[in-house]
């Protein structure tokens, strides 16, 4: 029986892609004076993990790679080689071209040799400088069958691996029998389990849990089995009992069991859960016109149904959701490599890794993210002397925080270096041409940094300078439902503050009238609502403003935006909607509000070209269909006058 193994290169290339992001910060985290055997095993095992996998593949550029830098890792953990930062950062540049030949291959791209040659030959280079021999001489016969994919693919002849030498096949395995799950002939379960493909010596049913899952008994390979002979024949024995270890396993797999789901299947399952919501919302507004002997018996009905379609909308959503220290752990690495290279001395902090946060806006916090990390480290964090200088510690401090605040998610990245400068940021706006007010608060002024184009670095160098990043990072944070914020401290620091909806599926938002229409503000955006007085009401420079809490609000009258008859206009008859969006405040001139509701979001953009203002649609409890705002979209439309900030 034939099997597509291209079935499985979407788990493998998931694993990989662990095991990478697993060797980067445990190589961050070692301990090069008293390095843990542990991290270096779990590194070493993570590497091994990789190749062979891609040698089951075919994936000979990853095989060759991982196998020389198993050999550095073997001798590392073997204690025949002190790792040193030089040698860290070998390693670490290897795992940055593991994942970019990763990434590679699963576009079904071409693999850049050079590179992959380069990589081999810098890891011979330090083996060799270790030894005072030919690395090329290290790689021993014994591995020949992981390069071949464990053995189990043979397009030529089988190499004679008789010479191989036991004490090295031993040391290679005796780490690895906790992972692998074996309960006898270590030799051939390290090599040839193969990620679960083959079953060739008896294992526990839990020890399957450990494997890729696409375990297959009738392959049909006569030979699998023999070569599993053979190649147990010629291990020595290790001196600790595999078995002894392997019995304390199946416990630890059963209570940490999961599966691998992909996301599509999940985003369908959101999707569904919305439609259930959308159906509860209608059953709700039939069952309040029922009147009579069952309308109790169907209210509590009703309820129970509202409960229990908000548990399973949870535990839907809960799937989609993955700590924030997925995307937290790269940075330690940004910070090394560019404190480094600026000649600063930087400490990273991170707090709440932890925190849950939706997959779909994980994927695309990263580049924002690390743009703000670099701006901190390059622009915020001073140089040794200039710390020392103004009173400080020569160690500059970033601190990288993410908590979950009500119904919504903060990041924030935060710093101790010199801090925005007022006066700089404004003589670049006139130099830029941009509108502003020398007398507009600093965070009107923190705002302009978001311009398009616009820097104030002294000179332009391959980190910064060339005003290309900011405005590209609020529209990113924009795109999935957040803003941005900045407080800033001259000769103190700065922070960056994000938030964030939990979910881009389902919001929870208030439902207000405008004419005979029904809009959506998501709740997160609401400051408050409130029915104005006329005295509240000024005209400056024919545009209304509301004047409420010692401040000018800009009016939008939504019916306006909306070109929408028949709605209240004068202000001190309607409601007063305040918003609060990443760019400014503004209060938004409605008829009526309706009530609080849970929506599912419906993108347009597929049926619709773009409207200002309108960031999706969702059905309503009576089968009508509503707008949501786009309170960044409405924001934009605000021109702030110079008066905003005080009443003279």
């Amino acid at each position: 029986m034939s099997i597509d193994m291209e079935q499985f290169h979407g788990v493998f290339f998931d694993e990989s892609q662990e095991h990478l992001d697993s060797m980067e910060q445990q190589l961050m985290e070692l301990d090069l004076n008293h390095p843990d055997p542990e991290q270096l095993n779990s590194i070493f095992r993570a590497a091994h993990s990789i190749k062979g996998g891609s040698g089951i593949f075919g994936f000979d550029a990853l095989t060759g790679l991982t196998h020389i830098m198993e050999n550095l890792l073997d001798k590392a953990r073997q204690g025949t080689t002190q790792l040193n930062e030089a040698m860290v950062n070998v390693l670490l540049e290897t795992v940055d071209l593991l994942k970019k030949t990763l990434d590679t291959y699963k576009n079904k791209e071409e693999v850049d040799q050079q590179s992959i040659d380069a990589g081999i030959q810098t890891l011979e280079l330090v083996l060799a400088d270790e030894s005072g021999l030919d690395a090329s001489a290290e790689t021993t016969d014994h591995d020949s069958d992981d390069i071949e994919g464990f053995g189990l693919f043979e397009s030529d002849p089988p190499v004679d691996t008789a010479d191989s030498s036991p004490e090295s096949i031993t040391d290679n395995v005796s780490g690895e029998v906790d992972d692998f799950g074996l309960v006898e002939q270590p030799k051939a379960a390290a090599d040839e389990d193969g990620f679960g493909f083959f079953e060739t010596m008896p294992m526990k049913p839990q020890d399957n849990n450990k494997a890729y899952g696409f375990h297959d008994k009738n392959v049909g390979n006569p030979n699998a089995k023999d070569k599993t002979s053979d190649a147990s024949a010629r291990a020595t024995p290790s001196k600790n009992n595999p078995s002894q270890k392997v019995s304390e396993q199946p416990k630890k797999v059963a209570e940490s069991a999961s599966i691998r789901v992909d996301t599509g299947k999940i985003d369908s399952l959101v999707n569904l859960v919305g439609e259930l919501v959308i159906t509860q919302s209608m059953l709700a507004m039939i069952g309040s016109e029922v009147t009579g002997e069952i309308e109790d018996k169907l209210q509590t009905a009703l309820a129970e149904l509202q409960r229990n379609t908000r548990e399973i909308q949870e535990s839907v959503m809960s799937m989609r959701m993955l700590p924030i220290s997925v995307t937290f752990n790269r940075f330690p690495r940004v910070v090394r490599d560019l404190s480094s290279k600026l000649g600063k001395k930087v400490d990273l902090q991170i707090e709440g890794g932890t925190t849950e946060i939706d997959k779909g806006m994980i994927e695309k916090l990263v580049d924002p993210l690390t743009h703000l990390v670099r701006n901190s480290i390059d622009h915020g964090i001073e140089t040794v002397e200039q710390r020392l200088a103004s009173g400080k510690s020569e160690t500059g401090t970033v601190i990288l925080r993410a908590e979950q605040r009500g119904g919504s998610i903060e990041i924030s990245i935060t710093d101790d270096g010199a801090g925005l400068n007022r006066e700089r940021i404004l003589s670049k706006a006139v130099e830029n041409g941009l509108e502003h007010d020398s007398n507009m608060p600093d965070s009107q002024v923190w705002d302009l940094i978001f311009e398009a184009g616009f820097s104030t670095a002294v000179e332009v160098t391959d980190v910064s300078g060339r005003g290309v990043g900011m405005d590209v990072v609020r529209r990113n944070i924009e795109a999935i439902g957040g803003r941005i914020e900045i407080e800033s401290s001259f000769g103190k620091g700065s922070v960056f503050r994000i938030h964030l909806p939990l979910t881009l599926a389902i919001v929870d938002g208030m439902c207000v009238s405008v004419g005979d229409q029904i809009f959506v503000v998501p709740l997160v955006n609401i400051v408050e609502s409130i029915q104005p007085s006329k005295d509240q009401i000024k005209v400056i420079s024919n545009d209304n403003l509301l004047w409420i809490r010692e401040q000018y609000w800009p009016l939008i009258p939504l019916h306006k935006t909306m070109e929408i008859e028949n709605a209240i206009s004068e202000p001190d008859k309607a409601i007063v909607v305040l918003i609060e969006s990443s760019k400014k405040r503004f209060a938004l001139l409605v008829d009526a509000l309706v009530g609080q509701q849970q929506v599912v979001i419906k993108s347009l953009e597929k049926h619709y070209k773009r409207v200002t203002g309108v960031a999706g649609a969702t059905i309503m409890g009576d089968g009508g269909v509503a707008m949501i705002l786009d309170v960044e979209s409405l924001a934009g439309l605000v021109k702030p006058p110079s008066t905003e900030s005080k009443k003279t």
